[in-house]
């Protein structure tokens, strides 16, 4: 499923540049594309071919039932599913998705009712990262509260709001509201409160879900902006500004790269994927390469990938064969025991995807700033890169656009292991 979402995501970017050669990379997206929008569709309830009796609208995150047992939906999960069939069809690209996106939004107004071992939906129970795909609580053992869960889902929420104003459905958008502004309060109240990472394992402060409250809140405010809610937005706006602050804690200055889970013992160097998946969904096309947003092209987050992918060259036996300039395969994080570690697709992918969006902000900003601290991520993939700016349509600028366009190719090309597939 996830490797579906990712590649489904990759190949809708569409990045496109008339002197770039075409690649075995673009013939596979263009053929994947349909390949992983049915696998997606095929795993939501109640009509996908694999979606083992799931409510109308539901996601599963697998129909692996056993080894391990994935037959439930998280909340995490279905947003970022839903937040790719969502931008397919406020695009234009796709409208046979809309009422699916009805049915989605239905099955998560009732799921926040729920009561669950988390709480009530008005005392933590949002925090809830996972249910049955019947729309009942999970009541076994888990990493409970997740927190990063309903900021995603406002996201998902308020991406499909802004759509429909757009087209004069005022009273849609505001009968979907109370659902958000429960996201909302929940995301304003809890942001700074510990909760497990979107791994579920380590308990603390975790770079992504901050990120998700960051995005959530600040579009939150706007929306509640638009409807006539002064106060609510500037309780968020309010909110989103400290969380900010804060998500500048995660950054290692002395190691130039993010710290991906704090407040928490967990005995790890930081390196973590999460990281990267963070850049990837505050993929914002109009932010530029902001280093505070932790945008694609920024150098933090290109200081910060070149990290993390080297974390991974000596400790996988499938990368020995390549040299410190090459794509390798990435797995979650150099210390993961989850089924013996390994390479997964989705961390993989997500290292691809970055450089694709880095790349797409480039191309719409007309140039590359190289700075000192970004250095090192051009020089390993086009060694005579030196600090300062380059257009694009420069011969240096179109070199470094070209490399790091084939970086993310070679990328997407290696082969990764297990994952929630």
């Amino acid at each position: 499923m996830r490797f579906a979402l990712l590649a489904f995501a990759s190949s809708a970017l569409g990045i496109s540049v008339p002197s770039w050669p075409s690649t075995g990379v673009d013939a596979f997206q263009a053929s994947q594309y349909p390949i992983s929008k049915a696998g997606i569709l095929a795993n939501i309830g109640p009509n996908g071919s694999k979606d083992q009796g799931a409510y109308k609208g539901v996601v599963i995150a697998s129909p692996s039932k056993v080894d391990p047992d994935y037959v439930y939906t998280w909340t995490r999960d279905s947003a970022l599913v839903y937040k790719l069939l969502v931008d397919q069809y406020v695009s234009g690209r796709d409208n046979s998705l809309l009422q699916g996106i009805y049915d989605w939004i239905a099955s998560q107004t009732r799921l926040q009712q729920v009561t669950n071992p988390s709480g009530t939906v008005s005392a933590g129970g949002l925090g809830e990262p996972k249910f049955n795909i019947n729309e009942t609580e999970f009541t076994g053992s888990w990493g409970r509260p997740q927190r990063d869960g309903p900021a995603l889902r406002a996201t998902t929420f308020i991406t499909f709001a802004n759509d429909q104003l757009a087209k004069n459905k005022k009273s849609y958008v505001q009968s979907i509201w109370p659902a958000i502004q429960l996201d909302l309060d929940y995301v304003a109240q809890f942001w700074n409160a510990s909760g497990y990472d979107l791994w579920e394992e380590v308990y603390g402060s975790s770079f992504f879900t901050l990120a998700a409250s960051h995005r959530s809140l600040r579009q939150g405010a706007t929306l509640a902006t638009k409807l006539g809610y002064a106060s609510l937005a500037k309780k968020y706006t309010a909110q989103a500004v400290n969380v900010l602050c804060f998500l500048e804690s995660f950054w290692d200055p002395s190691e130039s790269y993010i710290i991906s889970n704090i407040n928490s013992a967990n005995g790890r160097t930081g390196l973590d994927v999460n990281s990267i998946l963070t850049s990837v969904h505050n993929f914002d096309s109009e932010a530029g390469c902001d280093n505070d947003t932790f945008q694609p092209c920024s150098e933090r987050a290109l200081r910060n990938h070149k990290a993390v992918v080297d974390s991974f060259r000596s400790i996988y036996v499938i990368n020995g064969n390549y040299s410190k300039s090459e794509a390798v395969a990435v797995g979650r994080y150099a210390e993961d025991v989850y089924y013996n570690g390994n390479p997964w697709y989705l961390a993989t992918f997500a290292a691809a995807e970055q450089l694709y969006y880095a790349t797409y902000q480039w191309l719409k900003l007309g140039r590359i700033q190289i700075t000192s601290l970004s250095l090192p991520f051009f020089q390993q993939i086009y060694p005579s890169a030196k600090v300062g700016s380059y257009f694009v349509v420069s011969k240096d600028g179109l070199e470094i656009l070209l490399a790091v366009r084939k970086y993310a190719d070679h990328l997407s090309a290696r082969p990764g292991n297990r994952s929630r597939l």
